[in-house]
């Protein structure tokens, strides 16, 4: 037995060291030059540049996707879709419309439901729950229609 065939019983280097050279040569694996090629410090993220850009507007929650106050959304329907998907003497409530397809539901919520004055209207019917146009509200009234706001 020879001092030179005597091997270690485990590596002295567990996981490969980076920037010394070996056999990894000139950049050690870190392929450029420059901010990328350094330890310890990455790149700027791309976003935060675009937050940067944002114009800062005084008061609160301004720059918060307006998710402070959200917009309400309203769903129109004229009166002649009404005339054309009911009978005379129905109630029309915002479910009713929903279940004849007249209006949608977003994220598993009725949209607010506005009724619109176009077209013309002949039956009489019982609004709940929606809000009107002056046109509208004249036009239900005189066909004998009644309307009120509660649910």
């Amino acid at each position: 037995m020879q001092t030179n065939t005597l091997a270690p019983k485990t590596d002295r280097i567990t996981s490969m060291r980076v920037g010394r050279g070996g056999t990894r040569g000139k950049t050690s694996g870190r392929g450029t030059k420059g901010q990328n090629a350094r330890a310890g410090h990455k790149k700027r993220p791309e976003f935060r540049d675009l937050i940067k850009k944002m114009p800062k507007r005084r008061g609160y929650g301004k720059n918060r996707s307006r998710t402070v106050r959200p917009r309400i959304g309203y769903t129109g329907v004229n009166l002649a879709a009404l005339e054309n998907h009911f009978n005379a003497g129905d109630a029309i409530t915002p479910i009713a419309l929903l279940q004849k397809d007249l209006v949608g539901s977003r994220g598993g919520y009725l949209t607010q439901v506005k009724i619109l004055g176009t077209g013309t209207l002949t039956k009489s019917f019982t609004v709940t729950g929606c809000l009107f146009s002056e046109a509208a509200k004249t036009a239900i009234e005189a066909a004998g229609g009644t309307i009120s706001y509660g649910e």
